[in-house]
């Protein structure tokens, strides 16, 4: 048969960036629209009476791109640094502007207004230009002189405008307060908190035992394109293949990464299954146990595809390679091109399809462990056979087995289940264990032979991601739990396509995949990203602040005032949270309305080590484009890792750890409360900066709205970004249906967290291992330690207790390590943002988990900057520790002690989780 098709991983596409000029100031009150303008008609064409220019060329001046005709333009010199410039003759209230370009337009310019045409003032600014009509929406303006000036050019041209059109403000081109808000209410306490639900059964079990002490593991399958062990460069040992991991000098060599832990094209349709091993190595009286294997396929298949046992005992087993296919209850099927399997539905809760345990003729026994080569070790300590054989033998309790299948099917059983596209694909490798059932996995000598993750390093509980050879890391954050249930893996890949549609035109971020017509129209006017993923950046964190003029809208930024009583409450013209873009008006005319905020500077001071070592502390300095609100707050997309784990730790374990008074350390720790948006009963509060959102359910409610514009079944309008009062089913909008919800809601709530990368692995001798894995385990531990010792321990706790109310089988009764306490703790002045929500003061803030900190600019890729702490401004773990105050002043104050080798050890104790 063909090989899969190789679909290599995609590149994350980045918002455009701006140049990172000087700051230019925003317009003083006196060049801003006086209060009480009537806006109540459609604005007025305005003219200048007069355009200059730096220069222009053949004829084609300034004046032309006011003239009112169509084909006439003005063209600059062929350099970056050009402007032309409107006089008004008299300071003019101004509402719009609109730029028709050239071919050759601004890829990245500024507006700047001016009383006077000497002193200039920043209203808008442009990175990204994308040519033909653009439309400047929302002035609110009073000036004579407007200036566009260029910063970069789109083509080797110069400048070219067609034309410029002002018109006067009005109720075409104005937003002014759109609703009356209302404040978002917080319980003053706990007293009145809703007691736990009442324990239903899971959505679906993943293993249990029969009465006779057999033991049977379910778990879901998804196609993949190659195999876990199939990085960029070929591999093999000293001296028994080609190894492309080092040059002729021995240096590691990076030919990209392999393509096992991206998704398939169309993923999310028929292209997952069911995986059952039936265990009766447990049962009394049973001396030669048997493993009898089933699979749950969407679609007929070809028999066959299992594979059983790596193949250590073979040098030349590398990427991939197994002792043993399994015995088919009909060996005849083997090997035919038919689709000789036919679909068999998922079997009962708690029961067997078949009483046998063998579903038909495509079913599969192990009941031995496979005869192989004896190994030794050469004169270079590789092990290889050494001409004796080991016999094959009985299965026994703890037998460590390599598990993986395949999909193979046809032509026509695809078109029967609709579906044109692949028919081939490769699956995950997963690590069976006799008698007990699946384990995460590394890989150890010889040649990455499969083991047990030792317990202390599955952060996510038994669900969590095995160590990833195939230089995948830009996608270790978007992996299911590893034991993940047969029916859970479908919903995981339903809700993850959810998370990467735009939810304007219903299109997949990644190629290949089928529009979601559903999704189609779902965004509201105004928003910041289309998808999930454009802020949550390979399910990690978001691109941090780092340059002046970048557009912050893969952020949020709460926006808040203060009313006559001193309580918060939305801001008019923003809401709860500014939203930076807008939809296209008619034709296609890209439309900014200035509801950005951008990076306006970066405020910094150096914070010398003892040893010697500085350390640059910056904070960015924001900019809004329209009013300024009296509270605002930055903050940034968390990674979404083993948010269902967290879901699961009972409301009771985390509230005491709550103190009434600090220790004496200083460290206290705070429960917030909030009202359930949709039962209005109290509920501990464990989601978001400040802890406000109750549950995964209402935190993705919330993102939906604040960041994508798209209403839901709790926010059933855009009118409940400015508070409860109109949030209510008096005006519903479309949005995303319970049913869509539920799914984005669980796609989370299933996403694994990355064991803890505190074991080495066993890389064979002459491969480079990959960076990430290459690990030094006393130096780790060292650094666990120094955590303990400067307190880190108090507020990033780390092992808890799962509970058993979670719908999901997968997230009980888990030990998890998580590295946080789930409480508000004040940080300090430093990091305060005075945004209040519930118990949580302007300068406290929710302990953020670190587990998966270590992969954090892995996951964000080659040259994405990511950074630490509410508003990503620690570009390094080492200024978001030296950030820290207040109750965790104690903690800085003993990591600035620090010398230089327990400094680095704690650093690669965090980076290892």
């Amino acid at each position: 048969m063909p090989e899969p098709e190789l679909e290599a991983p995609p590149v994350a596409t980045l918002p455009d960036m701006p140049s990172g000029g000087p700051a230019m100031p925003p317009p003083p009150p006196e060049l801003q629209l006086p209060s009480g303008v009537d806006v109540s008609n459609p604005g007025v064409v305005v003219k200048p009476v007069a355009a200059t220019a730096s220069s222009f060329q053949g004829g084609n001046t300034a004046a032309r791109a006011i003239d009112g005709v169509g084909n006439t333009r003005w063209e600059s010199q062929r350099s970056d640094e050009q402007w032309i410039q409107f006089d008004f003759g008299a300071k003019t209230q101004l509402g719009s502007m609109k730029l028709t370009w050239e071919n050759a337009y601004g890829k990245e310019y500024s507006i700047l207004v001016s009383d006077d045409g000497d002193t200039w003032y920043q209203l808008r600014y442009v990175a990204g230009g994308r040519g033909g009509v653009e439309e400047f929406m929302n002035l609110t303006s009073n000036v004579q002189y407007v200036r566009i000036n260029g910063v970069k050019r789109a083509t080797t041209f110069g400048y070219s405008l067609y034309e410029v059109e002002f018109k006067s403000p009005g109720s075409d081109n104005s937003l002014g307060g759109r609703v009356t808000t209302s404040i978002t209410p917080f319980p003053s306490s706990g007293e009145q908190l809703a007691p736990p639900a009442a324990e239903k059964p899971p959505l679906e079990g993943i293993q249990f035992t029969l009465a006779d002490g057999t033991i049977v593991t379910r778990f879901g399958v998804i196609g993949r394109s190659r195999h876990a062990r199939e990085r960029g460069e070929e591999w093999n040992e000293m001296g028994q293949g080609p190894n492309e991991t080092v040059d002729a000098n021995g240096n590691p060599v990076d030919k990209g990464p392999g393509a096992h832990l991206n998704f398939v094209a169309n993923y999310f349709k028929n292209r997952t299954w069911g995986f059952e091993i039936i265990d009766n190595s447990r049962v009394a009286g049973v001396d030669r146990p048997t493993l009898r294997v089933n699979q749950y396929f969407q679609q007929a298949q070809r028999a066959g595809g299992h594979s059983f046992f790596r193949a250590f005992d073979r040098p030349g087993v590398t990427g991939f390679g197994w002792m043993a296919p399994g015995r088919l209850v009909d060996p005849s099927l083997y090997g035919n091109d038919r689709a000789s399997c036919e679909v068999v539905p998922k079997p009962p809760e708690g029961r067997l399809a078949n009483a046998s345990g063998l579903n038909d003729g495509c079913s599969v026994t192990v009941d031995n462990y496979p005869g192989h080569a004896e190994l030794s070790p050469d004169a270079n300590g590789i092990l290889l056979p050494n001409g004796r054989s080991v016999p094959s033998r009985a299965l026994r309790v703890g037998d460590v087995i390599e598990v993986s299948t395949s999909f193979f099917s046809t032509p026509e059983a695809m078109a029967a289940v609709g579906d044109s596209g692949g028919l081939r694909y490769y699956t995950n490798e997963w690590t069976y264990v006799v008698g007990t059932g699946l384990r995460p996995w590394y890989g150890v000598q010889p040649r990455l032979m499969n083991a047990p993750l030792p317990e202390e390093t599955l952060q996510g509980g038994l669900g969590s991601v095995s160590y990833d050879y195939a230089d995948n890391s830009t996608f270790i954050f978007q992996q299911p739990f590893n034991n993940i249930g047969m029916q859970n893996m479908q919903r995981f890949v339903e809700g993850r396509r959810w998370f990467h549609t735009n939810m304007r035109t219903g299109d997949h971020n990644e190629p290949g995949n089928d529009r979601n017509l559903d999704a189609v129209g779902l965004q509201g006017m105004f928003y910041n990203q289309s998808t999930c993923f454009s802020c949550h950046i390979n399910n990690g964190r978001g691109l941090a602040p780092q340059v002046v003029n970048q557009k912050l809208d893969t952020m949020v930024v709460r926006t808040a005032q203060t009313d006559g009583s001193g309580q918060q409450l939305p801001h008019p013209v923003y809401g709860m949270a500014a939203q930076m873009n807008s939809q296209p008006a008619s034709g296609g005319v890209r439309t900014d309305w200035g509801t950005a905020v951008r990076v306006s500077g970066f405020e910094s001071r150096t914070v010398t080590l003892p040893d010697g070592t500085t350390v640059e502390l910056r904070k960015p300095k924001v900019q809004f484009d329209g009013p300024t609100p009296s509270v605002y707050s930055l903050r940034s997309a968390q990674p979404v890792i083993g948010m269902g784990l967290l879901e699961a730790i009972p409301d009771a374990d985390i509230i005491a750890r709550a103190r009434v008074a600090p220790d004496t350390d200083g460290v206290k720790g705070t429960a917030n409360y909030v009202y359930d948006p949709e039962t209005g009963d109290v509920r501990l509060g464990r989601f978001g900066w400040k802890a406000s959102k109750a549950s995964l359910r209402h935190q993705v409610a919330v993102a939906a709205l604040q960041d994508m514009s798209v209403t839901s079944p709790l926010y059933p309008n855009r009118d409940c970004l400015f508070g409860p009062a109109r949030c209510t089913t008096d005006k519903v909008e479309p949005g995303i249906s319970e049913d869509v919800l539920k799914l984005m809601t669980r796609y989370v709530a299933m996403l694994g967290v990355p064991a803890q990368r505190s074991v080495p692995s066993g890389f064979p001798k002459g491969v480079a291992p990959l960076s990430y894995l290459d690990v030094n385990p006393a130096q780790v531990a060292a650094g666990a330690r120094v955590f303990e010792t400067t307190k880190c321990a108090a507020c990033h706790v780390k092992e808890m207790k799962t509970g058993t109310h979670s719908e999901l089988a997968e997230a009980r009764n888990q030990t998890i390590r998580p590295y946080t306490d789930l409480l508000l703790h004040d940080m300090g002045p430093e990091l305060a943002d005075n945004l209040v929500e519930g118990q949580a003061t302007g300068s406290m803030w929710r302990t953020s988990a670190l587990w998966g900190i270590g992969y954090t600019e892995k996951v964000a890729g080659a040259g994405v900057r990511v950074g630490y702490l509410h508003d990503s401004r620690a570009r390094t773990l080492t200024e978001a520790i030296l950030w820290h105050g207040g109750e965790a002043t104690t903690s800085r104050r003993l990591f600035e002690q620090l010398n230089t080798q327990d400094r680095t050890a704690l650093l690669s104790f965090l980076s290892s989780l």
